[in-house]
């Protein structure tokens, strides 16, 4: 009977069959003596499957085993320990020639059966990387090469795979512009801040008739130490703060028991707080409400704000950028190295244009729009990661 249009029949998806890698796989085994008067680029296989990218690249003479696997475009390279924990990938175009040790292992892919890009992309998923931890019983069980040519992965035609591999490309570029898109937004947003807190745009006479005044930090904010006796049977919430200006976040409570410390300093919402280790780049941020009553070390510095004439919102815009980490850290001791201090006499010395408290009030109902972005953001960014992998798994059943 000849089906009603309105009711077209679909055809059914057949399962797709399986096959053992060893199958579309060939374990090849070359090795070169290397020459020391020669340079090498060496791979870097990054965990979880993050890819493959360039190490470094040195002269023979500083490489003390001499007997080393060259790799090519499109290969399988596997670590020999680090496969358990996502230590895998297909080397790149920029990575032909590079060299391995003996503890690496490469894999010619035969491209009459199995499209590259489709292995990539498999690899990526639970399906394979379960196999891998299946392997051995602890996290330094080595990967054989017969355990890789071992693993079983679905292997529809040549011409379904470029067909899957394409769909599965078109989705996450449209993830990646979702992502770029959230990042311009939160750029633009605190460029905005940054512009609010210094008004470039005026000159010294526009900010003066503006109501804006010079003030040195010293007369309107004040270091304060609330400084609490560290308990063995306590756990204290701690913070940490980013550099680049991007405020704090949360770390791991310190245990009372283990902690070297004999004292911690309490935080409360509304003070400004920098690092005194990361301040020159730019480790400067404000007491938000979720922070409230955290604990931090003596290397955080923090200060109350005199609520008539400052906000500590005002303030962590104001740092936001780089010239005025630099300045503020000029004076500290061993400037340039990375255990540089800059002490709260270098950031209370600091002299700034302060605006009018109705501005930053202002500029603080941006600050708390900003705050409802980003943290719209954060929501959206964890339902875009975990897109990719949604993907993949429909990918491989044959939904795709």
């Amino acid at each position: 009977m000849t089906p009603h249009p309105a009711n077209p029949v679909h055809p059914v998806r057949t399962p797709w069959p399986t096959v053992r890698l060893g199958e579309v796989l060939r374990h090849r085994k070359e090795w070169i003596t290397i020459d020391d008067l020669t340079n090498y680029k060496r791979p870097r296989v990054q965990l979880h499957v993050q890819g493959i990218v360039v190490r470094d690249e040195v002269p023979g003479a500083l490489i003390k085993t001499k007997t080393q696997q060259v790799c090519r475009t499109g290969e399988f390279l596997v670590a020999e320990i680090d496969a358990k924990v996502g230590g895998f990938g297909i080397v790149p175009e920029s990575l032909d020639g590079s060299i391995v040790s003996g503890h690496y292992f490469l894999f010619v892919i035969d491209g009459a059966k199995l499209d590259r890009r489709f292995l990539d992309y498999f690899i990526r998923t639970p399906a394979f990387r379960e196999q891998v931890a299946a392997q051995g019983s602890t996290n330094y069980a080595a990967i054989r090469p017969a355990h890789v040519l071992g693993y079983e992965m679905p292997l529809p035609p040549l011409v379904e795979q470029r067909r899957v591999v394409a769909r599965i490309e078109e989705l996450s570029a449209q993830i990646h512009e979702a992502r770029t898109l959230h990042l311009q937004a939160s750029e633009e947003a605190d460029a905005l801040l940054v512009a609010m807190a210094h008004r470039g745009d005026l000159d010294r006479s526009a900010k003066e008739c503006a109501g804006w005044k010079r003030r040195r930090l010293s007369d309107v904010i004040q270091f304060v130490d609330d400084a609490h006796k560290v308990a063995p049977d306590r756990s204290y919430p701690n913070l940490g703060i980013y550099s680049f200006g991007r405020g704090l976040f949360h770390k791991p409570p310190i245990d009372g028991l283990t902690t070297s410390a004999t004292t911690l300093r309490r935080v409360k919402v509304g003070q400004f707080i920098y690092s005194r280790l990361f301040a020159f780049e730019g480790a400067y941020g404000r007491v938000t409400p979720e922070f409230d009553g955290a604990f931090v070390s003596q290397e955080y510095p923090t200060f109350d704000c005199d609520s008539r004439q400052i906000r500590s919102d005002f303030l962590a815009a104001y740092f936001k950028p780089a010239h005025l980490w630099k300045a503020v850290a000029a004076g500290s001791k061993g400037l340039g190295d990375r255990r540089q201090r800059v002490q709260p006499a270098q950031v209370l010395a600091h002299e700034l244009w302060l605006p009018p408290i109705e501005w930053q009030n202002r500029l603080a109902e941006v600050q708390a729009e900003v705050d409802a972005l980003k943290r719209l953001q954060a929501e959206t960014a964890a339902e875009l990661d975990a897109l990719l992998p949604a993907i993949l798994d429909r990918a491989f059943k044959g939904e795709l």
